[in-house]
């Protein structure tokens, strides 16, 4: 039997976490069944879940992949910097799809005390890539000075909450980048 390199499971992870994002947003985490999940990859139920123990831990990896990627972006660019990503590829179905397990991070955060409990870490490696990112802006001499940074950051992640239900509701994106221009001159320094 030949032998699957790393490089070759890691891809076929990431093709399994890619059609699953779009099935949970889709249909929901009750509504994704395995049956669905097999659908949406291709794959049967023992090759998913050779990579995932279950479907809560492949929800999961979605989330955190998701979450890291947000990270990533926050730590070099800032919080605005994904809104305005989010923003630009709000019409592409994978946009779509993972806005819609964000709704579902949020609805399982509120009715699933072991998953908000899992989510915990993640939820905090982005707030704390929000404040050493607003820190760093500060000491630059460009943040505004006036206003506590944990007040900035829970205000950044109020908009990027905002942003986030606003496009998954399907509403029109419309003039969304100018009010991003706004929710950035508002912790700038004057």
């Amino acid at each position: 039997m030949p032998r699957v390199s790393q490089d070759q499971l890691d891809a076929r992870r990431q093709e399994i976490l890619a059609a699953a994002r779009a099935c949970f947003a889709r249909h929901g985490y009750e509504g994704a069944t395995v049956r669905r999940l097999e659908e949406a990859t291709g794959l049967s139920r023992g090759a998913i879940f050779h990579h995932f123990r279950d479907k809560d831990s492949l929800f999961l990896a979605v989330a955190e992949d998701d979450a890291a990627a947000m990270v990533e972006t926050v730590a070099r660019n800032g919080l605005v910097q994904v809104m305005r990503d989010l923003l630009a590829r709000a019409v592409s179905p994978d946009t779509t799809g993972w806005l819609g397990s964000q709704l579902e991070v949020s609805r399982r955060l509120r009715t699933d005390p072991t998953f908000a409990k899992r989510w915990a870490e993640r939820s905090e490696a982005i707030a704390a890539a929000t404040r050493e990112r607003l820190l760093r802006q500060r000491e630059a001499g460009v943040l505004r000075d006036d206003v506590p940074i944990d007040v900035l950051a829970q205000f950044l992640e109020l908009a990027y909450d905002g942003l986030v239900l606003h496009l998954a509701m399907g509403r029109p994106a419309g003039d969304l980048a100018r009010v991003l221009d706004l929710v950035e001159e508002a912790v700038r320094r004057h």
